[in-house]
């Protein structure tokens, strides 16, 4: 496998003199283990930031959010996540099918603290997870190939007001969103879309 640094990382560190302090990070502290205190950040955290690319290399940056939890450490070299109902694009989840390779960021906003985790997704319809997560259309799951702390110095400090109320969960209803109601959308929601019924 490939280190963490290429060419291009190589020549920034070497110009700006920390080659050697990034080769001590990397020797320090990116593991392709999810260690305790990586398990107990990750599932704990209600959102996290997902890097993908496709085919031709092409980036694309989507936020994933749900409740805490919804995340799982499947072991030490694997998370899962749910897929759920959202805009119908599937520009991220595309990407996967065409370029696995993925890139996690995990904030939390109110310690201030960060942990990215870089690895391969895949897909699965059929995953036993499935009915652990309501309105799941499918599951992620990501094999680790590197996992790290980041440095937190710039992360701004905010608190969490309230959670998303369109998050899937088994006690109530989960409502339909205002965009899908416009007449611009009303001809081409899919047939089992809840906003068909919702009109």
């Amino acid at each position: 496998m490939p280190g963490l640094y290429h060419d291009g990382s190589r020549s920034l560190q070497d110009r700006f003199d920390t080659r050697r302090l990034a080769d001590r990070l990397d020797e320090a502290l990116v593991h392709d283990v999810i260690d305790e205190n990586g398990r107990a950040f990750i599932e704990r955290s209600d959102m996290f930031f997902l890097a993908t690319a496709d085919g031709d290399g092409r980036p694309n940056c989507s936020y994933k959010g749900g409740d805490p939890g919804f995340v799982r450490v499947v072991d030490e070299h694997t998370i899962a996540f749910p897929n759920y109902d959202g805009n119908g694009m599937y520009v991220s989840m595309g990407n996967v099918l065409k370029n696995p390779h993925v890139g996690l960021l995990f904030i939390d906003f109110e310690n201030q603290w960060r942990m990215r985790l870089n690895g391969d997704a895949s897909i699965d319809e059929r995953d036993p997870l499935m009915d652990e997560y309501p309105e799941a259309q499918f599951i992620v799951r990501v094999r680790a190939r590197e996992v790290f702390p980041n440095c937190p110095r710039y992360i701004h400090k905010y608190r969490l007001v309230e959670r998303s109320t369109f998050v899937p969960r088994t006690a109530c209803k989960t409502p339909v969103p205002d965009w899908k109601r416009g007449d611009w959308v009303a001809d081409v929601l899919p047939e089992h879309d809840p906003a068909r019924s919702a009109r």
